[in-house]
C-alpha cells in the first residue's frame, strides 16, 4: 500500500526467499545441507521482472507466485535463509532491483545489509499474537517465535533494527494508519514525495 500511494516499485525480499525454497523442494534438494543449498543458489537460472511496479524473481521463466505461501514453503525457507552464501546471493540480486527505480522494499535486513545507506528505515513490529494472526489471514502458518530466534542468531546478516531506523509498533494499526504515519516521518526528513490520487 505504501509504495502503491507513493507511486513507487515494490520489492517483496521473503518472496525471493521462499522462490529459492520453492525451488529446492521442487529439484528434492535438502534444505538443512547448507552446501547443496549454496550450490543450487548459485546454478539456478533466474530473472527480475517488474510488472505493475511490483518485482518478481523468476525461475527459468516462471513466476512461481500462488505456490510460495504453503507450509512446506515456509519450513524450507527458514532453513534456507540462514545459509551465508544465500544471504550473499540475495543481497547482490535485491540490489539490482535499483534498475526499476526507486523503491519501497520489505525484508528482515534491508536497512542492516541490502541497503544500509538508505535515509528512510523502518522497522516494523508488532505482538507475536497479532502478528501470527495476521499471518493466518494470509493462510501462512509458522511458529514465529521460532524463526525469530532463528533469525536473530544467525551468522549472516541477523535480523536487528537499523542504525538509523524508526521502530513502529503496528500492534493496534491498520495498513492506512501505518502507511500515513510513514509518509508524514518521510516529509519530516526530507524526502521528496509526489503522492498518488489515491493516497490523497
Amino acid at each position: 500500500m505504501l509504495a502503491k500511494m507513493l507511486g513507487l516499485v515494490y520489492v517483496d525480499t521473503g518472496a525471493m526467499y521462499r522462490t529459492l525454497g520453492w525451488y529446492c523442494l521442487r529439484n528434492r534438494i535438502d534444505v538443512t545441507n547448507e552446501k547443496a543449498v549454496a550450490v543450487a543458489c548459485r546454478k539456478w537460472k533466474t530473472t527480475l521482472e517488474c510488472v505493475d511496479k511490483c518485482v518478481r524473481l523468476l525461475v527459468d521463466g516462471v513466476n512461481p507466485e500462488s505456490e510460495l505461501r504453503t507450509s512446506e514453503v515456509s519450513a524450507a525457507t527458514s532453513h534456507i535463509a540462514v545459509v551465508p552464501k544465500v544471504r550473499e546471493w540475495m543481497k547482490k540480486k535485491q540490489r539490482e532491483c535499483i534498475q526499476f527505480g526507486d523503491l519501497v522494499m520489505e525484508g528482515r535486513d534491508i536497512g542492516t545489509n541490502v541497503f544500509p545507506e538508505t535515509d528512510f528505515k523502518y522497522y516494523l513490529d508488532a505482538h507475536l499474537l497479532e502478528r501470527a494472526r495476521r499471518r493466518a489471514a494470509e493462510g501462512v502458518i509458522e511458529n514465529l517465535a521460532a524463526r525469530d530466534l532463528r533469525d536473530s542468531q544467525r551468522a549472516a546478516a541477523p535480523l536487528m533494527i537499523a542504525l538509523g531506523a524508526r521502530v513502529i509498533n503496528t500492534s493496534n494499526m491498520t495498513i492506512p494508519d501505518t502507511c500515513t504515519l510513514i509518509i508524514k516521518d518521510l516529509r519530516h526528513k526530507g524526502a521528496r514525495l509526489e503522492l498518488t490520487a489515491e493516497a490523497r
